[in-house]
């Protein structure tokens, strides 16, 4: 038999790019991505983060935006994000959130597809931040769980000059949020009228939480000489993400204490989490002693409980006619030592967790859960969260890309 090797040759490529397209249709291009799960209890709606460097073959052929998530289980896109964590104009990261059963593993693809981006699925829901110039200078942030505001220089100053409408501090407040969808405009909105429009829920929740100069839910200091000597209101913002997944921003901190410390934080809030992450540097002029994280204790007739060998750290009170739980998580690792301080001045009872910045820079998560909001029922509901928060922190899932 006599084989015609031309025809062979001609006809081979034109059957390879048939066999590619009939098994990719319009995609070229794919990456698997392995999460499992460690744990003995299901995660849900946690974030998986994939460095834009470990998607360089896809990003090759295809623009970041046109890049999908899909989970070959279901055959169905997943919400992503992509994160410019340094605002060079390049995404450092895509984000997708995953729930998944307790010692699970599953597999996801990242698809490169022509015009993705007009593929991409719409969140319900999302995470928002951003700086409120119309209510003095606030920064505030939110998912579908929680929200936070924290204060800046011209509420500062306004104090110092003894004006009306101002706040000195740099603690972390709560609005406590009963809906899933965003409440931070609107509520601020509201307040342009009505200075206490936030303060009554009207079924949506309310700002019932007192901040004062205390360090509110996370907030940090120098504990030294039986005080907790801490900064004044943040000096600059900078918001780096908003999106369906997460919101990322930055506060910077004039030099603050006999340290001089020059103080960033990065905070960032996902999807479906009651905390947010804080990630603090601290450059001290001079070497700081117990760098210490703060808690609240207002009228000191919460319930209290601290687990430093556990890693995390809670109150339970009376709030907005229901119960709220506040609560530190951190490595324990990081503890150096933890307990209550009762003070006859206003603000300042607190939960103290000292700790040991590691390199200068603290990682920590502070937040909240408010029973009316149906998130918890009850303390021990609380308390099983915060222990689930901290063994996340201990155990991350696990990804693998192929």
């Amino acid at each position: 038999m006599k084989i015609n090797r031309k025809k062979i040759l001609i006809y081979w490529p034109l059957f390879s790019l048939f066999l590619l397209a009939g098994c990719n249709g319009s995609t070229a291009l794919k990456k698997e991505v392995r999460v499992k799960n460690t744990l003995d209890f299901n995660r849900i709606s946690e974030t998986v983060s994939i460095p834009m460097t470990k998607l360089k073959d896809l990003t090759a052929k295809y623009s970041p935006k046109d890049l999908l998530v899909q989970d070959p289980s279901t055959g169905n896109y997943l919400v992503r994000q992509l994160v410019d964590e340094n605002q060079d104009g390049q995404p450092d990261e895509l984000l997708f959130q995953v729930s998944i059963k307790a010692n699970e593993a599953k597999t996801y693809q990242i698809i490169g597809r022509e015009n993705g981006s007009e593929e991409q699925p719409h969140s319900k829901y999302t995470t928002f931040s951003r700086f409120v110039p119309e209510r003095i200078d606030d920064y505030a942030w939110e998912n579908d769980k929680v929200a936070f505001r924290t204060f800046g220089p011209k509420a500062q100053q306004l104090t110092e000059e003894h004006k009306p409408g101002g706040t000195l501090t740099s603690g972390i407040d709560l609005w406590f949020k009963r809906v899933k969808y965003p409440i931070i405009d609107e509520w601020y909105a509201g307040a342009v009228d009505s200075v206490d429009y936030y303060n009554v829920d009207r079924g949506e929740g309310c700002d019932a939480y007192h901040v004062g100069s205390s360090r509110g839910v996370g907030g940090i200091g120098v504990w030294q000489d039986d005080s907790l000597h801490v900064s004044k209101n943040f000096v600059s913002y900078k918001t780096i993400a908003r999106g369906p997944i997460r919101t990322v921003f930055e506060l910077t901190y004039a030099p603050w204490s006999e340290y001089r410390i020059h103080e960033t934080k990065r905070i960032s809030l996902d999807l479906g989490s009651n905390f947010s992450k804080f990630v603090v540097s601290l450059k001290p002029e001079k070497p700081v002693p117990n760098i210490t994280i703060g808690i609240s204790m207002h009228e000191r007739k919460g319930d209290i409980k601290l687990e430093p060998k556990e890693g995390w750290f809670r109150q339970w009170e009376k709030g907005a006619d229901s119960f709220v739980g506040e609560g530190v998580v951190v490595n324990p690792a990081r503890v150096d030592s933890a307990f209550t301080h009762i003070s006859p001045t206003p603000d300042q009872s607190q939960i103290m967790v000292v700790t040991q910045p590691k390199d200068s820079v603290l990682t920590y998560y502070a937040g909240f859960a408010w029973k009316k909001s149906g998130q918890v029922n009850s303390v021990e509901d609380w308390d099983a969260m915060l222990q689930k928060q901290a063994e996340r922190i201990q155990h991350p899932l696990k990804v693998t890309i192929q």
